[in-house]
């Protein structure tokens, strides 16, 4: 009797611990294995930051304990060794979605999430080398250019956080003489100084400001100082085009008054005609006068004459069977020489000879416009 009671009360507890909300070994509903916890998996170079991650996520799922070994596998009469084996099953599963797929084969069959985090930190935390001197030389690369203040200053702090992981410090919390207060504030100062070099070079004075203080204000004052600047340049520069424009348009505006338009005469103004000085009349200038040049072919300052030749082509032309039902050749032609040509004439007239008619039309009403 008094073993069936102790046998119920283990069986009782073991129930609480599975479903107390606190306990390691609670799982929630949306707990599945399938998911992943963290956004960029496991590639190789990317330790510091994936395992990083990957130890946030876990202490939110309130599985850190099965990475760091804190929750040993219980013996084999432990009512909670199924619970553990669950658990266990389910963080593993976790580290296989965060992984790339060369690198879970070869995790794929360790027994315990705990084995599997012992071996990848052994596997890719040791070749820190590298990866400190790529930070390193990042660093002293790394400059604004054309990027803005906030941009430049994200780059600059993920690089920074990272290296810091791999920098020693002392966890013990016992030292009383200040090393570890005055090793941090040298490297606040490298933090701050890397900022500071890497701007460009139109913040020489506010740099030049930020140096004279001692000691250096934190990084966020820092950074806070320089956007200030930033946005008030951006400010006055919009400013200065808003002022430019106004001056333009004031200057177009004055132009249009005066009659003038930025050099051109305006729209109401008029084009000065050509005048002749031979023949005294408008229309042409004494550079192309007919009178000094000669008349082009059938082309006389006698109309009469002039119309005979053009009667004498008409007749011997060859006829056009096309109507015309738009205001083509021949109707210009009927409207230029309708009081002195038969229409019928010219609707059946050449179409080479209506051009010619028409040119012959323009140049005897310019020599006889006055």
């Amino acid at each position: 009797m008094a073993s069936f009671l102790q046998n119920s009360s283990s069986v009782s507890a073991g129930r609480a611990a599975i479903d107390d909300l606190l306990s390691p070994y609670f799982l929630h509903h949306s707990d599945n294995p399938a998911i992943s916890l963290v956004s960029q998996p496991l590639t190789g170079d990317n330790y510091a930051s994936w395992s990083r991650a990957t130890i946030i996520a876990m202490t939110v799922k309130n599985k850190l304990g099965f990475l760091d070994g804190s929750i040993a596998k219980p013996a084999d009469t432990d009512l909670n060794l199924s619970s553990w084996i669950r658990n266990n099953n389910v963080v593993i599963a976790w580290i296989l979605n965060s992984v790339s797929k060369d690198i879970s084969a070869s995790i794929l069959f360790a027994d315990s999430a705990y084995e599997i985090w012992n071996d990848l930190r052994e596997q890719f935390q040791q070749s820190n080398g590298p990866r400190i001197f790529q930070l390193r030389r990042e660093l002293i690369n790394l400059r604004q250019d054309q990027q803005s203040v906030a941009v430049y200053f994200t780059k600059l702090k993920s690089l920074w956080v990272e290296l810091s992981n791999f920098r020693p410090s002392c966890t013990c919390g016992q030292c009383t003489f200040g090393g570890v207060k005055n090793l941090a504030a040298f490297s606040h100062h490298e933090y701050v100084l890397t900022f500071l070099l890497g701007l460009n070079e139109s913040f020489t004075q506010i740099r030049g400001q930020l140096l004279l203080l001692n000691p250096l204000p934190p990084i966020n004052k820092v950074f806070w100082l320089v956007s200030q600047e930033e946005c008030q340049r951006t400010l006055s520069s919009q400013s200065d085009a808003n002022t430019s424009l106004s001056n333009n348009l004031a200057f177009a505006v004055k132009g249009r008054s005066s009659g003038h338009d930025f050099g051109f005469p305006t729209r109401g103004a008029q084009r000065e005609r050509p005048f002749c000085t031979k023949c005294q009349i408008n229309g042409h200038t004494i550079d192309t006068c007919h009178k000094i040049h000669g008349y082009p072919l059938v082309i006389s300052p006698n109309l009469s004459q002039s119309l005979s030749t053009w009667q004498l082509i008409l007749q011997q032309s060859t006829p056009l069977s096309i109507m015309w039902s738009t205001m083509t050749v021949q109707q210009h032609l009927k409207m230029a020489f309708f009081p002195i040509i038969e229409p019928s004439t010219i609707q059946t007239t050449n179409e080479d000879v209506c051009y010619a008619l028409i040119k012959f039309c323009s140049h005897w009403f310019l020599h006889n416009d006055r």
